[in-house]
């Protein structure tokens, strides 16, 4: 159920009422009577409570498995690159006539 924020017109008393969204909007201030008007709100926030809430957590087996493989993939590559890209360097030496 959300909560609802409202404004008085007469007396300026802002206040919340969590009620159902069935619920008719309420129509006078608790405090004077006068007429209110309820606001736009932002929202609440989703509040994640627990260990770890990742994109990854829900996702399918196959995806996941999709995923370990084309890592493992990735990874054997990069280092078959860094050993071809090391052992290809020269090392080269410059000297400068003073």
């Amino acid at each position: 159920m959300p909560t609802y924020e409202y404004e008085c017109k007469k007396c300026g008393n802002q206040f919340e009422k969590f009620q159902s969204m069935t619920e008719k909007p309420l129509q006078r201030c608790p405090k004077c009577r006068g007429k209110v008007a309820r606001l736009i709100g932002t929202g609440a926030g989703i509040i994640f409570k627990g260990s770890g809430f990742y994109a990854t957590d829900y996702r399918s087996d196959s995806y996941k498995s999709a995923a370990r493989t084309d890592s493992a993939s990735s990874s054997a590559s990069s280092s078959k690159s860094d050993v071809k890209s090391s052992s290809s360097k020269t090392e080269t030496t410059t000297t400068s006539k003073i």
